[in-house]
């Protein structure tokens, strides 16, 4: 889940604010990373995944998905089409989605007939299914927009004989093996987990923070919430989350940072903010700049180009749990290719979390994307290293 088209104009300013944000103007400094509880808690996550299946399936790893060469060339065989119905495009998460889709698609010789964008807007979604039903793909890889008011649109293609592989949600009342092939996602509980445990590292284990959530029937940011939440009262009783807001879209980054500014005007001695994803997290990183709140350490989820610069600026944002998008996309095209073939699929497939911080922010993005870091990022990075 991830940003509208806005935000290109939004992280051209955000390049701006992050480089003008130098010199005497700051009065305040950036708090210090450095808590070992936190760090040995981080340590201990590698490569687990935390999260269960929208019907509370054990996790499949991604790794554990493959092809033979000879089942390779069955799935050419076939010569079949797919689309791709997203709920949005034009971000980093989406684009690389949408690459390692077309780059495994390619590989299995799987023609892409279409790839849609709802804008967030169900009804636009449903009507992207019908429209590309009509061409009669033997595939549709698809993130819902809204998991109930999409579902008829979704069973209306499986009974069509369409094969659906759903990417982070699904839609409601549907049951994979029965009604789609399966589900694949990031580890949304763990990418939580892990940015609680960076807030803790960035503040040393105490402070007062706030918390700004995605109020909406979205199952994947309800697990970052749970897993953030949870971990920060479970492992840190000197933290104290003092403030949360929710916000609805469509305009994420203004909303968030209205509710950002509330919560640092009522609490003055805020010490850190989580953000729900990288796009709600741009409003909070301009509402800490429009009030000198240079101090504040903020936390999220999702390597999007903003905060990277962010992070390669030692600028606001300390730490984030990533996702990884690029290798998500490969995965549900081979999953999807295992329906053609009958070829027996886990109902659920999740990637571990990645923890970044400023000292792996470029080599990060080279993991996540699949591709070097935007210049912008590079030449944000402050410690000479790119």
């Amino acid at each position: 889940m991830r940003r509208f088209r806005y935000v290109a104009a939004l992280g051209l300013a955000l390049v701006v604010v992050l480089a003008g944000c130098s010199g005497p103007a700051e009065t305040r400094t950036a708090p210090q990373r450095g808590y070992p509880p936190a760090q040995q808690a981080l340590a201990a996550l590698a490569g687990k995944v935390l999260a269960t299946g929208p019907n509370g399936e054990p996790p499949a790893s991604a790794e554990s998905v493959t092809l033979t060469p000879a089942e390779i060339e069955q799935v050419k065989a076939k010569k079949a089409t797919a689309a791709i119905v997203m709920h949005y495009t034009g971000d980093g998460w989406t684009d690389a989605q949408i690459a390692g889709l077309r780059q495994e698609f390619g590989a299995l010789g799987i023609r892409i007939i279409a790839v849609t964008d709802a804008n967030f807007e169900p009804d636009k979604q449903v009507s992207d299914i019908e429209t590309v039903l009509a061409r009669k793909p033997d595939i549709i890889v698809s993130i819902p927009a809204d998991p109930v008011a999409t579902a008829g649109a979704y069973k209306q293609a499986a009974a069509a004989g369409v094969k659906l592989v759903f990417m982070d949600n699904v839609p409601s009342g549907m049951v994979a093996g029965r009604d789609y092939v399966s589900a694949v996602s990031a580890d949304n509980v763990g990418n939580g987990v892990v940015a609680a445990h960076l807030m803790a590292d960035a503040l040393g284990g105490r402070g007062d923070i706030g918390v700004v959530f995605h109020e909406a029937d979205f199952q994947v940011t309800r697990q970052r919430l749970q897993g953030f939440e949870q971990t920060i009262q479970r492992d840190y009783p000197n933290i104290h989350i003092v403030d949360r807001k929710g916000v609805t879209g469509p305009d994420f980054a203004g909303q968030a940072q209205a509710a950002a500014t509330a919560m640092m005007v009522k609490h003055q001695n805020l010490a850190g903010i989580w953000g729900v994803w990288d796009v709600p997290t741009e409003g909070i990183i301009a509402a800490a700049r429009a009030i000198d709140r240079h101090d504040l350490a903020i936390t999220t989820e999702d390597l999007g180009p903003n905060v990277a610069i962010a992070l390669a600026s030692n600028q606001f944002v300390t730490g984030l749990g990533a996702q990884r998008p690029f290798d998500q996309g490969v995965t549900e095209a081979k999953l999807a290719a295992y329906s053609l073939i009958g070829k027996q699929a886990p109902p659920y497939v999740a990637l571990d979390a990645l923890p970044v911080t400023h000292a792996n922010v470029l080599d990060a993005w080279r993991e996540v994307y699949h591709s070097d870091p935007p210049a912008q990022v590079t030449e944000s990075f402050v410690g000479g290293r790119q």
